[in-house]
């Protein structure tokens, strides 16, 4: 499970990256994360959209900036 969070949290950063020019996650704010999972979660089944909202809670956990 580990590496799909780390599969995840890349891809996260990757499209963060080049749509918001935020290329280090500790710039990022609650807006950044949200507008990713509104673009890329919502399509996705409700079992998979699980999986990537526990990857965003572990990311707010570690940049311990905001809360989801």
């Amino acid at each position: 499970m580990r590496e799909r969070h780390l599969r995840q949290a890349k891809t996260i950063q990757a499209e963060i990256s080049n749509r918001l020019h935020k290329d280090n996650p500790w710039t990022w704010q609650r807006k950044h994360l949200a507008w990713f999972l509104n673009r890329h979660v919502n399509q996705h089944a409700e079992s998979t959209r699980y999986y990537w909202l526990l990857t965003a809670h572990l990311l707010t956990l570690r940049l311990g900036k905001f809360n989801l």
